[in-house]
Formats: C-alpha cells, sequence, structure tokens
C-alpha cells in the first residue's frame, strides 16, 4: 500500500459563486488566489479551499494529494471503493479522478 500526502483540497459546491466567495473569504481572511466563473479557489494554510458552481455533487469532496493515481485508485478499488470519474487532467500536468466509498460517499484524489 502507498501513503497519500493527506487532504490538502476540499471543494465544495455553490449554488450562488458571488455569495460564497464573500463568506468563504471572511472565514478564511483571505483573498481567492483564484477567482472565475466557474471556479473560486483560496490558499489557506497550506490547503486549497475551492467553490465550484453548478456541481453535481451534493456536499464537499476531500481530495487525497497522491503520488501515483492509478496505483492508488487501484487500491481502492480492490477492497470495495468505485470508481466514478477517471483520472483526467485538469490543467498543468494535474491529474484528478474521484471515487466512493461503500457507503456512496464521494472522495477525490490529485496526482500533481
Amino acid at each position: 500500500m502507498s501513503s497519500t500526502q493527506g487532504i490538502k483540497t476540499v471543494l465544495h459546491p455553490v449554488t450562488d459563486l458571488d455569495k460564497a466567495k464573500a463568506v468563504y473569504a471572511a472565514l478564511l481572511g483571505v483573498e481567492p488566489n483564484a477567482d472565475s466563473p466557474y471556479y473560486v479557489g483560496f490558499e489557506a494554510e497550506g490547503q486549497q479551499i475551492g467553490l465550484v458552481p453548478n456541481s453535481t455533487e451534493p456536499s464537499p469532496v476531500t481530495y487525497w494529494h497522491v503520488a501515483d493515481i492509478e496505483a492508488k485508485l487501484a487500491e481502492v478499488t480492490a477492497v470495495g471503493g468505485t470508481l466514478k470519474d477517471a483520472p483526467h487532467d485538469v490543467g498543468g500536468g494535474r491529474l484528478v479522478a474521484t471515487f466512493t466509498d461503500p457507503d456512496g460517499n464521494v472522495l477525490g484524489l490529485i496526482q500533481d
């Protein structure tokens, strides 16, 4: 088994990006370091907190950072996890994927 680098990214689905941006800026005490109509991101204490409008996820998704996304997906699916979204490049060579645990909770993986 390979270890992870921990949860460093949490993406929150939002319905009103401007209102959510104001609340998270107040909560975190920082302005966004990424601000677009499809994603607003904050860097806070080594974590990336993202706001995603029009997301299909019903709740926030935590993303575990890993060195080898394919190997980690193989490990978690071998013991009962189910692939949701296969690894795909979201820019700059960063790969993301999601899977569900046996209870249907969505978990994410990121490989830089």
